[in-house]
């Protein structure tokens, strides 16, 4: 367990103004580089959504630098709310079912050999978008065969004909992500919830699917609930775990109740593997997508 000195090392520190100040652990460089703008150019181009921007990643720079980038399909406005997410709420655009060849030739141009795709939450559709997900995950095998795919999917309201679509077409990887511990799911997730989400991991491990999931520490939550969060992700048999600092994207969302420090995210992570996990991310950095091409195994 981590001692209550370390604690203490972690809580939130504030500037002349009384904001969050940010420890140095957290600060990243500013993305720059031609293979930025390289990826860039071909997201404005292909008016392709990724979650690097609409999300805010802190990562952005790093990937987009390597010439990678997470996609964001079915638009980026949300039909959900979610109180840490950056990602826009309200009523979508009607579905772009040209979207999947977009997106397919974007992956074949930029030589992507690991993509990761994601999506809003689209609870307007009765499919809950589900087929334009098995469309993008055909077209890209389509068309650019020695790709590899991760896709990080919603729970489609526990509608499991939606979810069973996914199964069928079975990426190399796919990851739902838990996102916070019990407790604060309502306060975060708002529409989602734990058990429904950690049912979408179970039905997906048995459908033959290698799975992933990640959670964001610094909400508020325990210790005790973190570990129990984790062994209730090894229970339902997660294959690969991330594990992050939550970021507030704007002054709407939730707070920062806590800065959570590398050596804390080295514990979480030896924990993690102690329980079974295959591959476990852990750090202050750390996102869903990051450094995913490792995650083949």
């Amino acid at each position: 367990m981590i001692d209550q000195k370390e604690k203490e090392t972690s809580t939130i520190a504030t500037d002349r103004n009384g904001r969050p100040r940010k420890p140095d652990w957290l600060r990243v460089k500013l993305p720059t580089g031609h293979e930025y703008a390289k990826v860039r150019n071909l997201v404005e181009e292909h008016k392709l959504h990724t979650i690097c921007e609409s999300g805010n990643c802190p990562n952005m720079g790093e990937c987009w630098g390597a010439g990678t980038a997470t996609f964001m399909i079915l638009g980026n406005i949300c039909t959900r709310s979610c109180g840490f997410c950056a990602v826009a709420t309200g009523m979508p655009s009607a579905v772009d079912w040209q979207e999947p060849a977009r997106v397919a030739n974007s992956v074949k141009l930029m030589g992507v050999k690991h993509a990761v795709i994601t999506s809003v939450d689209r609870d307007d559709l009765k499919d809950g978008g589900s087929i334009i997900w098995v469309e993008t995950v055909e077209a890209i095998r389509n068309a650019s065969p020695g790709t590899t795919l991760e896709t990080l999917i919603p729970d489609f309201a526990g509608k499991w004909e939606n979810l069973q679509r996914i199964i069928d077409v079975c990426p190399e990887i796919v990851s739902h992500n838990l996102e916070t511990v019990r407790r604060l799911t309502r306060e975060v997730r708002i529409q989602a919830k734990y058990d429904r989400s950690l049912e979408v991991l179970k039905r997906l491990k048995e459908g033959g699917c290698k799975t992933k999931s990640g959670v964001m520490l610094g909400l508020g939550e325990t210790e005790e609930e973190i570990l129990e969060t984790l062994r209730d992700l090894n229970a339902n048999q997660v294959d690969i775990l991330t594990l992050g600092q939550y970021l507030q994207p704007t002054p709407k969302h939730l707070p920062v109740a806590e800065f959570v420090t590398p050596e804390r995210f080295a514990f979480y992570k030896e924990y993690a593997l102690s329980l079974g996990f295959r591959y476990v991310e852990s750090g202050p950095l750390v996102r869903s997508s990051y450094h995913a091409e490792k995650h083949l195994f």
